[in-house]
Order: structure tokens, then sequence, then C-alpha cells
């Protein structure tokens, strides 16, 4: 009885109730709701840790639209409800929430062994439910309170603007004034901040010499003594790429016969001060080496580290056995997918700049000794590559081809060609109407050598599960047509779009989309390299077993990948 009496009795009930108002059922409920549907398949399995940050992030997303509605709600003045009634409606909501993310939790394992199972990948932990759901539990808790000190901020600044202007003048300009001061913030701090440290970092990366990798001697190499170029100045990537040059006599052991030794010019992004003054650099260091005097030159351009993939530029040596020169420059520091964010420009004026100054030199050559001209480009070097051209290159002295893989999704032209698809293609396979000029491939679909080509020839390598690729702002209210059937090899079938929670899946899978089996995501295998170049550069002297042989030795050379620097 003496219990009953306590202050602390009577204070607990009215506690708990002014708690429980501060919850929103409808809150609760489409917080779960979004967390199950981020719990399903998308397109790049995911590891505990990052399914639980989803998981968390789209709780809190359902939870804030719940609460934006109900703000609405209260501002037309509309009725809540309120007292016993209201308390028991959010003990049911509460269960029912906790139902929905307890029966999706159960099956979140099964979800991501699909996906696994079609990438060749290892059945996820048993204890991956319990594992997400306490990353969510704490990462939803986290944006949660953020979200509740931001609106107690928008309130204070409403409040001391109401004693000086009347309620509804004061009402706007405290959520204008908010809004701005969380967006800067968000924006001008802590994500500038993110910029700076992964700029500063990525720039320090960059200038590590380990002992292993020593200067060459060869003349022919850039960085050498003799080379334009020094060897501290070509950037980690750059150095590596130089580095791993195939021999002559590599070459010949795999594809027979006669080589040479394939011909790699390569500028940092410390090398000169402009993008001009690197591209003429890269050309002068080109010429310098005889890339020029080669029977195939091609444009490449790196991801935003400066690292150029080795399945795709050796690739095309071993086809040419070495008959081949590429030149590429450095742009940029950070990885693609930050250089996407915050200077997406950079590589449209390095590309550009590279591929004027390559042609204006390749022009003063005569037509009969004149290189064939190609562009290659990955991920954010495919877009740049892209961007470089000009149509009027096209009609008067065209290049001869081009290989972009994995093209962003922010390509303009890649956009326009996947638009004006054959209806009947799927999205992630495009077809085009005749398909003399362009053409898209998966490394096994998509060229067949029985159509005829026209003068140029530009091919795409994609997967069907590349985020890099598919990823779309308007995924969050629209459903892809990448997700129509026939869908993508490694693309699982439970995969099912929902409005906002696909965009939030599908940005999360583009942070983790080299964590994957190579010849998955955005990890392109050697061997499906082959047939794009095949189709775009035509090289001559191979049979089916000779082939078969390359094929084989880049299975190997692809056991030992540790994957892209991207």
């Amino acid at each position: 009885m003496q219990m009953q009496n306590s202050p602390l009795a009577t204070h607990r009930p009215g506690a708990l109730r002014r708690a429980a108002g501060k919850v929103s059922g409808m809150g609760l409920v489409l917080g779960a709701l979004f967390m199950a549907a981020s719990l399903t398949p998308s397109l790049i399995p995911r590891a505990d840790i990052v399914q639980g940050v989803l998981a968390g992030v789209c709780f809190a997303a359902g939870y804030g639209m719940a609460v934006l509605g109900r703000w609405i709600w209260v501002t037309m003045q509309l009725p809540l409800i309120r007292g016993r009634t209201g308390r028991q409606t959010l003990l049911a909501l509460a269960v029912l929430a906790a139902l929905i993310v307890g029966s999706f939790l159960a099956r979140a394992a099964d979800w991501q062994n699909g996906v696994r199972a079609a990438m060749g990948m290892e059945p996820a932990p048993p204890g991956l439910p319990l594992t997400i759901g306490l990353i969510a539990l704490a990462v939803a808790a986290l944006l949660l309170i953020l979200g509740k000190l931001a609106a107690l901020l928008v309130r204070r600044l409403i409040r001391r603007i109401e004693r000086l202007l009347p309620h509804r003048v004061a009402y706007l300009l405290g959520l204008l004034i908010g809004g701005v001061l969380l967006w800067t913030l968000a924006n001008g701090v802590l994500f500038s901040g993110f910029i700076r440290t992964a700029d500063s970092s990525a720039r320090a990366l960059d200038a590590v010499i380990p002992p292993d990798i020593r200067p060459p001697a060869d003349p022919l190499r850039t960085g050498s003594p003799q080379s334009l170029v020094a060897w501290e100045d070509l950037g980690r990537e750059g150095r590596n790429y130089i580095a791993a040059t195939p021999t002559a006599q590599e070459i010949a052991a795999v594809a027979g016969g006669e080589a040479m030794q394939p011909l790699r010019a390569y500028v940092g992004l410390n090398a000169a001060d402009t993008t001009e003054d690197r591209a003429a650099l890269a050309v002068a260091e080109l010429d310098r080496i005889g890339g020029f005097g080669r029977s195939i030159l091609v444009v490449a351009m790196p991801t935003g580290t400066g690292w150029l993939d080795p399945a795709a530029v050796t690739t095309l040596e071993y086809l040419h056995r070495g008959d081949v020169a590429t030149v590429a420059l450095q742009y940029s520091y950070l990885q693609s997918w930050i250089s996407l964010l915050v200077e997406p420009e950079y590589s449209a004026e390095a590309g550009r700049a590279l591929f004027s100054a390559v042609r204006r030199h390749w022009l003063t050559l005569p037509p009969d000794r004149r290189p064939k001209l190609y562009l290659y480009g990955l991920s954010l070097g495919a877009y740049s590559s892209q961007q470089s051209l000009r149509l009027y290159e096209m009609i008067d002295q065209p290049f001869a081809g081009a290989l972009w893989v994995g093209p962003p999704f922010v390509s303009p032209l890649w956009q326009t060609l996947t638009r004006e698809r054959d209806p009947a293609s799927p999205e992630w396979l495009p077809r085009m109407e005749r398909g003399q000029t362009v053409r898209f491939t998966d490394g096994r679909q998509g060229l067949s050598a029985q159509d005829p080509w026209g003068g140029i020839r530009i091919v795409y390598l994609q997967y069907a599960s590349d985020p890099i690729v598919f990823f779309s702002t308007g995924s969050m209210l629209h459903r892809p047509d990448w997700m129509e059937s026939p869908r993508g090899p490694d693309v699982s079938p439970d995969l099912r779009w929902y409005p906002i929670v696909s965009f939030l899946q599908l940005a999360f899978d583009m942070a983790v989309s080299l964590h994957v089996p190579m010849g998955h995501g955005h990890l392109y295998a050697y061997s499906d390299h082959i047939a794009p170049w095949i189709a775009v550069t035509q090289p001559q002297g191979w049979d089916a077993a000779g082939l078969d042989r390359l094929r084989r030795h880049f299975r190997d050379v692809q056991a030992q990948a540790t994957g892209g620097a991207d």
C-alpha cells in the first residue's frame, strides 16, 4: 500500500504516458515496413554491418515520414486519437511493427544467400539476423535522436521569433532559418569535412612509393631516367600501372609467335599545374616512346584514383601481341563515387583535354601511317571518355571505336542510347536497331559475329548486377526498367521495387559494388573483356584454340587478383 502512495508510483504512469505521447505509432509501423523492405535482396549481397546500417537508415526514414505526416495533420487542425484509446492504439501498432520486423529478419539470411549463390559466394553466417537487428536498432536510435535535436532547434527558433513577429510569420521564418542552418551544418561542415579528410588521406596515399616498386630502367617506360615524367609524379596507381607492363616474352609465351612490348604513357596529377599542361605532357611522352608508331593507340581514362583496370588494358595488349600504345592521365586522388559527387567536371575536362591533344597530333600524321585510334574507360573513366567526344569528330576523321566498361548512370550518351534501344531488349542488355555502331554486352551476350559493323565500333560492357550503372534517382518513386523480366543472370528473382527503400538499397550497393567476386557488380573479369576487344579492334591471327589458351591464362591471373582501386 505504501508503494501505491509513494511519489514514484504516482509519477511513473504520468511519465510513461508522456513518453508514449511522444512516440508515433504510425511511425513505428512505417519505419518497420521500410526496414523490412530493406532486408529484401538488391543487386549486391550485403554484409551484416552494411545491412544493419541500411536497415537503421530505412527505419528512421519511414519513421520520419510518418512524423512529417502527423505534423501536417496537426497543422491542419485535424483530430488525433488521445487518452486511453490512443495508448492502446500505440501498443497495438508497436506490436504490429515488431511482428513485421521479426518476420522479415527471419528471412534476411535466405534472401542474402540467394544473391550470394548467384555470384558464387559463401552463405551468410547463421547469426546474420540478430547482428542486423542490433546494428539497425543502434543506427535508428542515433538518427531519431538527431532528428529530435533538429526539431528542438527549430521550435526554439520559432519561439524566439514569436517575441517579435506574429505566430504564422515566426513559424515560417523558423522553419526556413532552421532548414538553412541544418543544411549548412550537414553540407558545409560535415560533408565538406569528410571530403577534406578523404582528399588529404588519398593525396598522402598517392605519394607513397613502396620499396619493392623501383623506377624502370627501360627508356620506353614512363618514369625512367629518359622519361619526360618523373617517377614520383606518376602517382601511386600510375606507378603500379607502369610497373605491371607485360614484356614481349610474356605475351609471346601465351599468344604464340612474335610479340612486342606494349607502350604505356601515363601522367600523374602532380606532373603539371593544369589539365591542358598534363595532356600536352602525356602526348609528348607518348611521342617520345614511339606510341604513334604502333598499330593500335588507346586514349584511356582511369577511375577517380588514377587506377587503370589491368583486366582491360592487358587483355588488349595480349590480343594484339603487344602492338599497342596506351596513354592516360590522372585527374583526381579520390575514389570514383566520391569524385562523381564532388567533382564530376574534373574528369570530363581531363577526358576532353587528353583526347583533343592526342587527336591533334594524330591528325598531323600521314593517313597511311596513323595508328587506329580507340577510346577506353571504366566507371568514372567511362563517363569522362564519353564526354570527351564531339559530334564533328565522329564525322570528320573519326576514331576507330571505343570500349566503355561499367558506365556510370550519369553518362548522357549511355542514357540516350539505353532509352532509344529496341523495346524488345532488356535495359540491362540493350540492343540497338541495327547495331552497326553501338552494341552492349555483359561479356557473353550481345556481340554476334554474324551481324555487320559500320565504320566505327563502340561497345559497352556492363553487368546486370552493377549498381554504378543502374542506380537512378528515379528509383525513389518509379520501378526501373532493368527489374522487368528477363532479368540478368546474377540478379535475384526475389528482388522487388519499393518506393524510397529501393533507392537507398541501390545507394548502399554502389558503396560496396567492388566487394563481390570478379565478374559481378562493378568488378569486371579479364575473360569478359576478350569478346568486346575482339569486336572493337579486330585482332588477327587468333583461332579457337588460341583464344581458349588466352582465357585460361587470364583465369589464372584473375585467381591472383585482389580487386580494383576504383
